[in-house]
């Protein structure tokens, strides 16, 4: 009786050794989870909030037919603050925190999990993935979180373009695009979007990654000091931008075609109707200068912000 005894206690503390494990690597994984949508959302916030200004800037010379330049845009921002007040220049920037904080939690979570998918699928660590899968998570992350927010983009630049009396607040848009425009116009523009996010995400988070490892490589130091994070996100930022820029042009005016006057156009209309009146290089890469001096601001913050909270997160872990 009694050996019958001790080699049931034998096996309740085996099966309870090989549930441990398990247990706690799920409540790790948890936890992971909670820091990357924690540190994504603030550096999200962080790094628009920052560059707001410029970013109305840009969205009103994208969905104009006017000529860019840096007097023009300076000029524009001088006379809304002066028409306006000071406050004004970040119109849109409520709507803009609305749609930011969840997409820059699900991106950077989401890479931070295609990392681990992609890594274990190759046989390589997330910091170590060859190129190829290295740009595929981030295409994946972009994607994953344009698709799940698209709607709060397109009432933030709706509240960009338009003077307060039209929209009072994010709710507002909501409904008088429900009402008199039709619910499937607050995914006009999405596939352009998509399109874009691809190159844009992928190319972001492939530099910012790849300069990363080339820095662990030649310096010997396993963590870049911050100003070198805001240099790498920076570079990041200003490749990522440009190469998908003209779909961002595109996305915009199809956005905002319900108050600007443009009809409502599919994105081989757009691109043509953009090119015949404007010209392809002024038109479609309109206030890509301004781009090249928010983008590098605004993505050097969100990354080495999202860095440093996941190194203080772990911090306070252990």
């Amino acid at each position: 009786m009694g050996d019958v005894v001790k080699e049931g206690s034998m096996r309740l503390r085996e099966d309870a050794e090989a549930v441990l494990p398990s247990t706690v690597s799920a409540k790790s994984d948890h936890r992971q989870v909670l820091s990357s949508l924690l540190s994504g959302a603030l550096a999200g916030a962080l790094a628009k909030t920052a560059v707001a200004p410029l970013d109305r800037t840009k969205i009103i010379f994208q969905v104009s037919s006017k000529r860019f330049s840096a007097k023009e845009a300076f000029r524009l921002l001088y006379f809304t603050y002066l028409n306006e007040g000071f406050l004004s220049l970040w119109r849109g920037n409520s709507a803009t925190m609305v749609r930011v904080v969840p997409y820059a939690a699900i991106q950077f979570s989401a890479h931070e999990e295609y990392k681990r998918i992609l890594g274990a699928y190759y046989g390589f660590r997330g910091e170590a993935l060859p190129p190829w899968p290295r740009l595929l998570a981030g295409a994946l992350a972009g994607t994953t979180a344009a698709s799940l927010t698209y709607p709060l983009d397109l009432v933030r630049a709706r509240m960009a373009v338009t003077p307060k009396e039209m929209y009072s607040n994010i709710f507002h848009v909501f409904i008088r695009i429900s009402r008199e425009e039709g619910l499937k116009t607050l995914y006009h523009g999405f596939t352009p979007t998509v399109l874009g996010v691809i190159p844009y995400a992928g190319l972001s988070f492939f530099t910012y990654e790849t300069l990363k490892s080339l820095h662990r490589e030649y310096s010997g130091h396993r963590q870049p000091y911050p100003f070198e994070r805001m240099i790498f996100g920076a570079c990041a930022g200003l490749i990522g931008q440009s190469a998908s820029y003209p779909l961002d042009v595109v996305r915009r005016r199809m956005q905002t075609a319900g108050v600007t006057g443009h009809p409502h156009a599919s994105i081989m209309c757009t691109l043509r109707t953009i090119v015949r009146e404007e010209g392809a290089v002024r038109g479609l890469y309109k206030g890509l200068s301004m781009n090249w001096l928010k983008g590098p601001i605004a993505v050097g913050i969100s990354f080495t912000t999202f860095d440093l909270m996941q190194i203080l997160l772990r911090h306070l872990q252990s």
